[in-house]
């Protein structure tokens, strides 16, 4: 029995088929016939107390009536299981409806209807912020931390972006120089923290006609709400339809489209930190990074 099958057999389901297969293993099961979401947690990222915690959030968010996947507890009503291997599993409501994108292929549609999408989907992250900002977190909450220190600090949580190996010198002192600049300006951010997605990528938004829903909570933690923006936009940045993408979305939050340049920049260099000790040094995703850190930090800096 694999261990997807030992997990979906703890919260009575059998495994469908299997939706991602990265750092995270995540399954379609089904329990008494309905479908659901098994997520086996990668090892050494997030601690159990630290999973409890998103889930306890997306629960508290569904419960709000936000389109967020809530928890499905095991029969001893726990939310997180221990497998025999020591890893651990979870399994979430299933929501319907087809990833918005993926990355690295161009969005599909007109940029009229991929601004009235990213225009929703603005409108969708204030109301998640809004929802999280009025939650009494329990005292064992825990997550990462995506504020200044997260971001630009010695020890960044994806790690330090300007020390990549495949960096050029001339790259590296410009995304130091990036750093430098990133910092002055998150300085000016400190009042906008709050409880943050993180991770609000084109595969993580899920489009059901006019609807549309967030998952993957994974990398959620305490940080800038414009992070959620940023993140948003460091996919679209060679879409030729960026400006207005970004104007819809930014409206549909209610934030100066400016606004959200430096934690577009932070994105991007956070996903070179990311990438560093978790690919093969042959992946060229390494090189396409680096380059779009590059060129933006390039934009952000004149």
């Amino acid at each position: 029995m694999t261990e997807a099958e030992q997990a979906a057999a703890l919260w009575g389901g059998t495994v469908t088929r299997a939706l991602r297969l990265r750092e995270n293993e995540v399954y379609q099961i089904a329990i008494a016939g309905r479908p659901a979401a098994l997520r086996l947690h990668r090892r050494g990222y997030q601690s159990a107390a630290a999973i409890r915690s998103e889930l306890w959030w997306c629960g508290a968010l569904a419960a709000a009536g936000l389109p967020v996947p809530a928890p499905v507890a095991l029969p001893d009503g726990q939310i997180l299981a221990s497998l025999p291997s020591d890893r651990n599993a979870s399994v979430v409501e299933w929501l319907e409806g087809e990833a918005l994108g993926e990355a690295g292929v161009p969005l599909a549609g007109a940029v009229r209807d991929q601004a009235v999408l990213h225009h929703a989907l603005g409108q969708l992250l204030a109301r998640v912020h809004q929802a999280t900002d009025a939650l009494c977190l329990p005292d064992w909450f825990t997550r990462p931390r995506w504020d200044q220190d997260g971001l630009v600090g010695e020890a960044p949580f994806w790690g330090r972006f300007w020390d990549h190996p495949a960096l050029t010198a001339s790259e590296s002192a410009l995304l130091c120089a990036a750093r430098d600049w990133l910092a002055a300006e998150l300085a000016r951010h400190r009042g906008s923290v709050g409880l943050v997605h993180a991770d609000v990528l084109r595969e993580n938004i899920l489009v059901n006609g006019p609807a549309l829903a967030l998952i993957d909570f994974d990398d959620s933690g305490f940080g800038f709400r414009a992070y959620d923006l940023g993140t948003v936009l460091s996919q679209n940045l060679y879409e030729p339809g960026y400006a207005e993408i970004r104007a819809a979305l930014c409206e549909g939050y209610g934030l100066a489209p400016e606004a959200v340049d430096a934690f577009t920049l932070a994105r991007t260099l956070a996903s070179v930190g990311w990438a560093a000790p978790r690919l093969a040094p042959d992946s060229p995703v390494h090189a396409s990074h680096i380059a779009r850190a590059v060129m933006f930090a390039r934009r952000c800096l004149g």
